[in-house]
């Protein structure tokens, strides 16, 4: 049961740490919302990977962030 905790606790730790590492992509969320903005202002029409390259900036960071938490790097 002792050694069921401690993979709890560690998954824990990680959960918790994640917020604060997706916190560093707040540039690259920046410029997909404004690229959404943009394309669904008045008269805008926003289609498929019109935003693609912000998207996948966003995404990017994300998967790197991820990748750190799952290590357990902080």
């Amino acid at each position: 049961m002792s050694a069921n905790g401690a993979v709890w606790g560690r998954v824990r730790s990680r959960l918790r740490a994640f917020p604060e590492r997706l916190a560093a992509c707040g540039a690259e969320a920046a410029a997909y919302g404004r690229c959404v903005q943009a394309s669904t202002a008045p008269g805008g029409r926003l289609n498929k990977d019109l935003c693609a390259q912000e998207f996948e900036a966003l995404r990017s960071c994300f998967v790197a962030a991820a990748k750190k938490t799952l290590k357990g790097g902080c």
